[in-house]
């Protein structure tokens, strides 16, 4: 074959080959069970996709799941003593009207820099997805920052997509189980189960919070004030709780400038033997 024919032989195998990859290219992206992994500091982040709520009438189920290295830890939505709390960003998704972030069941860490709240080796965070149109697909684009700690904190990012799909995968079975980890709102007062059952402003700085804990459980508890402003130490059980009570101690402390507990909202998370409940209660004036 002639250098002249050749040339011409590949120039038309190459045009050919454009056209064949041209629709691909053009076509766009395909719903996936999970995204790629985003490995950073001490740890990796993905989107999985599970089954659509209420028999794919409602919102989209998603998770965060994070991935820690082994004596990492990272953190829960008030961290506590020290520690950042993870932030999420879907400025960049498409066809997407609302994204609620929901948080599993903590644990309480106690090293030199004081007492931290947050998740260790693993943690699924569940999302709720609503769509703006319901007839069109959902790219979840998620920008995440967050802190991983072992003796130093160190910070870390994600930019994860995943186009999700209306269908069961592989990962239905994990998302359900993040969800059954999230606290469940309650009342105060007894209820079936871990139940808060009353909170006692005890002094200006003191409040009492009595929980029945089924079954002897070992339990513990967190305090949130009415905004990221409030820096709580966390509660500690106290010796002098009535019969088949356990009872917890909330110092008022770290209130923000020129601000006041009375009246104030706070939000109480009690966790033992796998189950997680939230009750709000505002707190009354101080007893006489």
């Amino acid at each position: 074959m002639s250098g002249r024919i050749r040339s011409r032989f590949l120039r038309h195998n190459v045009q050919i080959l454009a056209i064949l990859l041209l629709p691909s290219l053009a076509a766009p992206a395909q719903a996936a069970d999970a995204s790629n992994w985003d490995r950073d500091a001490h740890s990796a982040v993905r989107l999985i996709g599970a089954s659509m709520a209420e028999g794919g009438k409602g919102a989209y189920r998603v998770g965060i799941e994070v991935s820690l290295d082994k004596g990492w830890k990272t953190y829960w939505r008030y961290p506590g003593d020290s520690g950042v709390p993870p932030r999420f960003a879907f400025d960049r998704s498409e066809n997407l009207k609302a994204a609620e972030v929901k948080f599993p069941a903590p644990l309480r860490f106690s090293d030199g820099s004081g007492q931290s709240i947050g998740y260790k080796d693993h943690v699924i965070f569940p999302l709720a997805i609503e769509p703006k149109d319901a007839k069109r697909p959902v790219t979840l684009r998620l920008d995440m920052e967050y802190a991983v700690c072992e003796k130093l904190c160190i910070p870390a990012q994600a930019k994860l997509e995943l186009v999700l799909s209306k269908a069961r995968t592989e990962h239905d079975s994990a998302v359900t189980t993040a969800e059954r980890q999230v606290p469940q709102p309650r009342a105060l007062g007894a209820n079936p189960g871990l139940s808060i059952v009353a909170v006692k402003r005890e002094a200006p700085d003191r409040v009492a919070v009595d929980m029945v804990v089924p079954n002897g459980a070992k339990v513990d508890l967190f305090a949130e004030g009415p905004s990221p402003a409030w820096a709580l130490p966390l509660p500690e059980p106290v010796a002098d709780a009535p019969a088949g009570l356990t009872r917890f101690a909330i110092t008022l402390d770290g209130l923000p400038p020129n601000e006041t507990a009375d009246g104030a909202t706070l939000t109480l998370t009690a966790v033992a033997g796998g189950t997680a409940v939230e009750v709000r209660h505002r707190l009354d004036l101080p007893k006489p």
